[in-house]
């Protein structure tokens, strides 16, 4: 409930500021350059006090009644010039909303695009509203922080009469019964929900109690999850560590995983002349259908899995790369696509019919191009194998079964929020290798959807979430 201000009844104040990452300076022909997230913006022309009113929003949120500088132009005309400036440099300008007993910002609205629009229009009276079925509440850092994938600001919830009135927003309700449910002032609930409406967190029904999400089939085929990951994971986000370029904590991690406890295999290495000349095509192996294969009783050899490791994912060296702008890494050079060269995907081997290796999960050395066991418990083994059956909707267990897994530590230092986006990226670029190298072998190579839940990363005996599974292909002949 909000307190009654010293000065009398409760009210909102609105506040701007500019994010922490502007910076804004003078140029040598007087204009104004302010350098921000989202690049380099230039000025001219403005109106005296200008540059000021920006140093002062650079200091935290402020009223525009308290923003006009002694000695500046007219004021109608700082303000137009201001309101430009601050137009164009949207995608940095906080929007907050404070009560007026002095205590700091509500809440705060903040950009997650370039060209943000905030609207100040009033909520008709009556009108039903709720939060988006794609917003999301969580904690960070002290606040609440509502998010939802169409919004273009996120907002922070930064105390009590706020985060009361934006969780109240599951349902559909009016503001009298959010100020009637919450005993928060009618005035500020009203200033709240418009300020939430504004940034695109909370829906506002129509006239007959509908919401544009109800109903729209271009919305309907996306689950929130999907959604927000879609758009979360296509920039790096202000303020979502770890930002790309930030420091590295812990150090660079290592180019590969150490080696793990356990009986190790050397794997035979072939000869990449000779598998040259004994290779079909690749317009020949493209041409070919994919095609899921249907277990049957057949052997491998550790031969020929060594053959598809050999060629799909071996260490051929290591070296230094770097990201466009970035600090030098160590890297190495492999078989299949991976940016900046970073490899941050590890490969086991769950082995049920081979000829020259034990029934068991390994896990796959690309540096030194050898297989050590992790777990030879025949039911783990077995219950990766169930999985993968169901995954092909075959009726006997696969060969072999390859579960790709991600050190995340390897990538997100370098990629940030974009880093799990692009390993799913080099999943497909290394599944497609393995279809095209096991093709040329003879062999069938095909990814399955398998429904992995915790289970895999238990039989993997994996640390997670420093790495976590992030794929599956089955291994076995042809039908």
């Amino acid at each position: 409930m909000a307190a009654e201000s010293p000065g009398g009844p409760v009210e909102t104040v609105r506040l701007w500021s500019l994010t922490e990452d502007t910076l804004v300076e003078a140029g040598d022909d007087g204009s104004l350059i302010a350098v921000t997230w989202w690049g380099e913006y230039e000025f001219f022309a403005t109106v005296d006090g200008v540059r000021e009113s920006l140093s002062r929003l650079l200091l935290g949120p402020v009223s525009m009644a308290n923003l006009e500088v002694s000695g500046s132009a007219g004021g109608d005309a700082w303000r137009r010039s201001l309101r430009k400036v601050l137009t164009r440099l949207s995608g940095s300008v906080v929007h907050s909303l404070a009560l007026n007993d002095g205590r700091g910002p509500m809440l705060s609205a903040i950009p997650v695009t370039q060209f943000p629009v905030f609207s100040d229009s009033p909520l008709p009276a009556g009108r039903q509203v709720r939060l988006s079925r794609f917003t999301a509440l969580r904690a960070d850092q002290g606040a609440l922080l509502a998010e939802s994938p169409g919004a273009r600001y996120k907002v922070a919830l930064l105390r009590p009469p706020a985060m009361l009135i934006a969780s109240s927003l599951a349902v559909p309700t009016t503001v009298e019964q959010l100020a009637a449910a919450s005993g928060a002032a009618a005035t500020v609930v009203t200033d709240v929900v418009e300020f939430l409406v504004a940034a695109g967190v909370v829906l506002l029904g129509d006239a007959d109690g509908r919401f544009t999400e109800h109903g729209d089939p271009e919305l309907a085929i996306w689950s929130h999850d999907d959604l927000m990951f879609h758009a979360r994971s296509r920039t790096w986000q202000k303020g979502s560590p770890p930002e790309p370029g930030s420091v590295r904590i812990g150090g660079e991690p290592p180019v590969v995983k150490p080696v793990t406890a356990g009986p190790t295999f050397p794997l035979e290495r072939p000869d990449p002349a000779a598998l040259e000349v004994r290779d079909p095509t690749l317009t020949a192996l493209l041409e070919h259908d994919h095609l899921c294969p249907d277990f049957g009783e057949r052997e491998l050899s550790a031969s020929q899995l060594g053959e598809l490791l050999f060629r799909a994912a071996r260490v051929r060296s290591v070296g230094p790369a770097h990201l466009p702008g970035g600090p030098s890494h160590e890297a190495s050079q492999r078989p299949y696509f991976s940016v900046a060269c970073l490899y941050e995907l590890e490969i086991y081997v769950a082995v049920n019919r081979c000829a020259d290796l034990a029934r068991g999960v390994y896990h796959y050395d690309p540096l030194w191009h050898t297989l050590t066991l992790i777990n030879d418990d025949t039911a783990v083994l077995d219950g990766l194998l169930d999985m993968a059956m169901i995954a092909a909707g075959g009726h006997r267990h696969p060969s072999a079964l390859l579960t790709l897994t991600a050190r995340m530590s390897r990538i997100s230092w370098a990629l940030g929020g974009a880093a799990y986006a692009t390993t799913l990226l080099h999943v497909g670029a290394l599944q497609q290798v393995f279809y095209l190298a096991a093709k040329a072998m003879g062999l069938a190579a095909h990814a399955v959807p398998v429904d992995a839940g915790d289970r895999v990363d238990r039989a993997l005996k994996l640390e997670w979430p420093a790495e976590v599974s992030v794929g599956e292909c089955v291994l076995d002949f042809p039908t």
